[in-house]
């Protein structure tokens, strides 16, 4: 059985959501918390800035490959 476009994009962009509310929430945030530095910036803030930036890399490659 093949699910139509748009009901495959929206669960797409839902599994997104979910990655990025699990990514952000405390319990996986509080992976980043280190004392280790990055280019001489601290870790957490760098860790979060990538996680956001894939998180909209993924998104913008889904809406684009989906035709939206």
């Amino acid at each position: 059985m093949r699910i139509a476009r748009p009901e495959r994009r929206l669960q797409r962009l839902l599994a997104l959501f979910a990655a990025g509310w699990l990514l952000f929430d405390f319990p996986l945030m509080s992976l980043w918390v280190r004392d280790t530095t990055v280019a001489g910036l601290p870790f957490l803030p760098v860790a979060l800035f990538a996680i956001w930036a894939v998180l909209i890399g993924l998104l913008a490659w889904t809406l684009e490959r989906e035709g939206g």
